[in-house]
């Protein structure tokens, strides 16, 4: 047991983001409160991946400049992820709209067909990593949305009759195939999936198709969310983004969520791997 009272670090092989990149992952999350970066540096040297996404609180904010010290791998800095949290039962709740209703999603096609929509243009920490290809990544996205739906921890926001035909103007033929899954009970306007653990639920992937945002419509998908924590008993509800992403931030505000913390992401990279010849390389990121 490390000093803290939690197990010392330990790099986690990560089978899916391997099989996914070409390359092997593992993973490597440091608990909060732990403050030793000897213990973190041993178990970076102890695995054998190619690439370890590396996770620590950000208050250890000095421990990069060590990583860059690091013989063995070259650090790549991705961002951080900032965490908000509410006591359940405490949000501001919108009043109930006419044609809007919340319910499981359990289709693996369209939750996977909804995140392909709501996150494309998402900037996630694998967007710092040239050996990560975008593609692939939004596929991971696609493939924990479908598990989700089909484990039962999927909600989606649906509307009916005018307040579904009211599509935005330039919605692509992407976004109408993805908002009219839902097997005749609408068109789909948001999603969210979920992990129940213990006394809180962690909202894990959220948002509204394109055509959908900026109708004041997120803050509905928050509060099924809220309501399914409250029906099990839950006394949080837990949301993070990475920190660019300061939109979302201000709907969760609105709605009474409140920053809880943040964590920083490395990517620890084997030398060498980055100037190989012929790796795969990510696409280049659009402009504007």
């Amino acid at each position: 047991m490390g000093r803290h009272g939690a197990a010392e670090p330990r790099a986690e092989a990560s089978p899916l983001e391997s099989a996914r990149f070409g390359c092997s992952v593992a993973r490597l999350t440091v608990p909060p409160g732990y403050g030793s970066l000897a213990p973190v540096r041993e178990a970076l040297r102890a695995s054998d991946a190619d690439v370890v996404v590396l996770r620590y609180p950000a208050e250890n904010v000095g421990w990069f400049a060590h990583l860059l010290s690091d013989d063995g791998r070259v650090p790549l800095f991705a961002g951080s992820l900032v965490y908000w949290s509410l006591p359940a039962g405490l949000g501001r709740r919108p009043a109930p709209q006419a044609g809007l209703r919340t319910a499981a999603l359990e289709d693996r096609e369209t939750a996977s067909a909804l995140v392909a929509g709501i996150f494309a243009e998402y900037g996630n920490h694998y967007a710092a990593n040239p050996l990560f290809d975008g593609a692939a990544a939004l596929a991971g996205y696609r493939q924990w949305a479908a598990g989700s739906a089909e484990q039962g921890r999927c909600l989606a926001l649906w509307a009916d009759g005018a307040c579904g035909a009211d599509r935005a103007v330039g919605a692509t033929p992407a976004d109408a195939a993805a908002g009219t899954a839902g097997g005749g009970r609408g068109e789909i306007l948001g999603l969210a999936t979920v992990a129940d653990d213990g006394p809180r639920t962690e909202i894990l992937l959220a948002g509204m198709v394109p055509a959908a945002r900026g109708r004041g419509l997120y803050a509905h998908l928050l509060r099924a969310v809220e309501d399914r924590a409250l029906g099990r008993g839950a006394a949080e509800v837990v949301i993070s983004t990475q920190e660019h992403n300061t939109r979302v931030q201000r709907a969760w505000a609105r709605y009474g969520f409140r920053p809880s913390h943040a964590v920083l992401t490395v990517h620890m990279v084997r030398s060498g791997l980055l100037s190989t010849p012929g790796r795969p390389q990510r696409p280049a990121a659009r402009e504007g």
